[in-house]
Order: C-alpha cells, then sequence, then structure tokens
C-alpha cells in the first residue's frame, strides 16, 4: 500500500525570469506531483516580466492535495550580483586560494541592500548579510577592497 500525501509539498527550483517553460527542470518536478505546469509557466513568466530575462530566480512552489499551487518568487542567488558586478563568468576552481577579480565594500553593501529585500532575511541587520555576501565572494575567488 503506498501512502498519499495529506499535507502540502513543496518544490525548490531555480528558474530563469520570463524563461520557464514545461521542460526540465520545471515539467517533470510539477508533473510528478499532478501539477500542469503550462499553468505555472505562464504565471511565472507574467509574475518575472519586469526582470531582465535570463536572471535566475530561486522559486519555492507549494503544491496543495488538490493539486491547486502557489508560488513564492525570491531575489536572484548572491553568487549571481557577485559574477556580474565582478564581470566574471565563473569564480576560481580552488575556492579559497586564487583570486579572480576584486570588488569594493559599496559594492557589497549594495548587494546586501537587495538581498534585504527577501523576507527570510528582513529580521537581519544590513551588517550580517553583507558579511555572508563577503564569504560568499571569497569563496568565488573576490577579493574585498576597502
Amino acid at each position: 500500500m503506498s501512502k498519499k500525501a495529506l499535507g502540502p509539498s513543496m518544490v525548490r527550483l531555480l528558474i530563469q525570469a520570463g524563461k520557464a517553460a514545461p521542460t526540465p527542470p520545471v515539467g517533470p518536478a510539477l508533473g510528478a506531483r499532478g501539477v500542469k505546469s503550462m499553468d505555472f509557466c505562464k504565471e511565472f513568466n507574467a509574475r518575472t516580466a519586469h526582470l531582465a530575462p535570463g536572471i535566475p530566480v530561486p522559486t519555492i512552489i507549494t503544491v496543495q492535495p488538490d493539486r491547486t499551487f502557489t508560488f513564492v518568487t525570491k531575489t536572484p542567488p548572491v553568487s549571481y550580483f557577485l559574477k556580474k558586478a565582478a564581470g566574471i563568468e565563473q569564480g576560481t576552481g580552488k575556492p579559497g586560494q586564487g583570486t579572480v577579480a576584486t570588488l569594493s565594500l559599496k559594492h557589497i553593501y549594495e548587494i546586501a541592500k537587495i538581498k534585504h529585500t527577501d523576507d527570510h532575511l528582513k529580521h537581519l541587520p544590513l551588517q550580517s548579510i553583507a558579511s555572508t555576501v563577503i564569504g560568499s565572494a571569497k569563496t568565488l575567488g573576490i577579493a574585498i577592497v576597502p
């Protein structure tokens, strides 16, 4: 006997803004839960129309047992902002050892301000968010200068 999910299930996806299509990863993730992926794609693309196409948008989709869904979009990942500000395609091959680019603290605080708008980070002080951005920058091989 198989057990059915009694409560809502959550799906976390990283989808490019304005480019959601019922192909992997969206189609299989939602199809396995009985949701029409085309309905989600239309609504997602409409909601992210104000963003530049191709920006990665973390999305949390909550699927109810009656196959209805709601979703929340968040700001792009810190690594996306750091790479864009530094003008690089990818980080260093060996985290913490090589330096690929440099950024100023002004860039770090601008990224922290953007991330501060996310619901799960609103309660944190801006300095704490900036310190996590600095940690991500070091992992990518980006040096921070004052």
